[in-house]
């Protein structure tokens, strides 16, 4: 619901990703209250290095994704996006030395065709910058997770402390000219309760998954944000980019199935 709550907000780029980054860092400082004091002890929130390079990745994630959403259609952000578990599975197969099987690297060339189908209709459209900016989404939040993967380590609330990354740049660039959003009740409710609860899921996923498997788990946004966006403001998506975004999805859907029949024949060998 990410994309559909921004577009309600009705507001500016920069008073939009401001005032949701801002209620995202209130929202995790009174649940660390809570935290504390309930158990009496803080959680870990940036274990070392790896959580700050992850909290900066987020961060950049969030301002690249609001770009996108501000710059492109909706359905061009969430399939583009939906890129991040082939990124994921290239940069675990560079850093983490964990190689991908046959069939991740034929989805690859699967989705890098419905990618290009998208940008294509992008380019005659002239949305090329947001396209950009959604695939480079795509790419650090790859990122992000692959750290967290090669830490092994606490990172759930490594993102959320991240958002005041995007709240300093977007009341810095807003607050000159004044803070402008129609429905801030949409922003508010964005940042506040369904960020947290996103990006914390997100954030935990790779200490017990491969970070290809955590993107395509994040990718159900990819069906589901041009379906709301569909039935709230009747945007329907072009031809070239439902054409790519069957792709996409045709693609994931086939691989995830694969990836799980060769997850169960491993297990019955075992036994």
């Amino acid at each position: 619901m990410d994309i559909p709550l921004v577009r309600l907000g009705d507001g500016d780029i920069w008073s939009i990703l401001g005032m949701r980054s801002v209620a995202t860092v209130l929202a995790t400082l009174v649940i660390l209250g809570a935290m504390r004091l309930v158990s009496g002890t803080w959680p870990v929130l940036v274990p070392g290095r790896p959580g700050l390079l992850a909290g900066m990745l987020y961060g950049l994630s969030s301002l690249t994704f609001v770009l996108a959403v501000f710059n492109t259609a909706t359905a061009n952000v969430v399939f583009i996006v939906a890129f991040n578990p082939m990124f994921g599975a290239l940069l675990s197969w560079i850093f983490l030395k964990e190689k991908p099987p046959a069939a991740t690297l034929i989805s690859m060339l699967f989705m890098i065709l419905g990618v290009g189908l998208i940008v294509s209709g992008g380019l005659s459209s002239g949305h090329v910058f947001g396209d950009a900016m959604a695939l480079l989404s795509a790419l650090i939040l790859a990122a992000a997770i692959t750290v967290g993967r090669a830490s092994r380590r606490q990172m759930g609330f490594v993102p959320l402390l991240a958002a005041v990354l995007p709240a300093a740049l977007g009341l810095a660039q807003a607050l000159p000219s004044g803070v402008s959003v129609a429905h801030p009740g949409w922003i508010l409710f964005n940042g506040a309760v369904m960020m947290p609860v996103a990006f914390w899921c997100l954030a935990t996923g790779p200490r017990y998954l491969s970070a290809p498997e955590v993107g395509m788990f994040y990718l159900l946004e990819t069906v589901l944000a041009p379906i709301w966006v569909w039935l709230i403001f009747a945007e329907t998506p072009a031809t070239m980019t439902l054409v790519g975004g069957g792709i996409l999805t045709a693609t994931i859907a086939v691989h995830s199935l694969w990836m799980a029949r060769r997850k169960s024949v491993r297990q019955v060998s075992l036994m």
